[in-house]
């Protein structure tokens, strides 16, 4: 039987006179899909060991706008984006935490200017500050440590915002090999899903852009290849498929990681 998760709502804390530490975003891949909830179910059993004070807005989050932005349908964005902002401040949020680079994007640096301003984190930066804090500990001890590990920046994390370091220190907590691939940080080459064409069949050309990445990914000859955004992991699965090497190497949220190594 599986565990039952504790994960209040916005709507539930307020009715108790109490406001979260922070507002967890799930996003819409950390909502509907199937292989995205398994980030979200990590990434909730991090903070209730850590004891962290959060919510979810529950049915009232929707979607940020970003794909609508990015497919160039800015009504529709400001649309959603209001009703977010509106909701959000509300409940008088100040701080928000998401899973999901798009999400963090959007919510950090285009709400603003539609009246929602927060601080904004990707979970990565905050499991981070969770360790630096003391408030959670990783075993040294765990069954990825002395693994390959090689990670892919997302664009909206690595190049759009500069967060490079977070991700990085966390799979060092764990004591794994981390191995760079040749195009990383700045340099990075996107997995194919952004700028809303995750949801487009790709145009024609010789190779699609997730297997190229996923070549530079096997060229680290790595056990697992860690990833900190829902839609870069879909597109790095599905390149690992490609190229049948789904026997020999996991893709992985950092987030995964860390709870996986809690013994989770």
């Amino acid at each position: 039987m599986s565990e039952v998760l504790k994960v209040p709502t916005m709507a539930e804390c307020m009715a108790e006179g109490r406001q979260p530490e922070i507002l967890f975003w799930v996003g819409s891949a950390g909502s509907y899909d199937d292989r995205a909830k398994k980030i979200t179910r990590a990434f909730v059993k991090i903070l209730n060991k850590a004891n962290v004070d959060f919510a979810v807005l529950g049915t009232e989050e929707s979607c940020t706008g970003d794909v609508a932005k990015r497919a160039g349908n800015e009504f529709l964005f400001q649309m959603q984006a209001v009703t977010n902002i509106e909701i959000l401040n509300a409940y008088e949020v100040k701080r928000i935490v998401t899973a999901c680079p798009h999400s963090y994007n959007t919510l950090k640096n285009e709400y603003p200017q539609l009246g929602g301003t927060y601080e904004v984190l990707h979970h990565t930066q905050f499991i981070n500050e969770l360790i630096t804090l003391g408030r959670l500990k990783v075993e040294r001890e765990n069954t990825f440590k002395g693994k390959r590990i090689t990670f892919h920046d997302p664009c909206y994390l690595g190049r759009a915002n500069d967060v490079y370091e977070a991700p990085r220190a966390l799979l060092q907590t764990l004591g794994v090999e981390l191995v760079e691939m040749k195009r990383h940080r700045k340099t990075a080459l996107c997995c194919g899903a952004g700028g809303a064409q995750m949801f487009k069949e790709p145009e024609k050309g010789d190779k699609d852009i997730n297997v190229l990445r996923t070549e530079d990914a096997l060229e680290t000859n790595p056990n697992i290849i860690a990833t900190g955004c829902p839609y870069c992991n879909t597109m790095m699965t599905d390149g690992v498929k490609v190229k049948e090497k789904e026997a020999e190497i996991s893709v992985l949220d950092v987030a995964e990681l860390i709870a996986n190594a809690q013994g989770e």
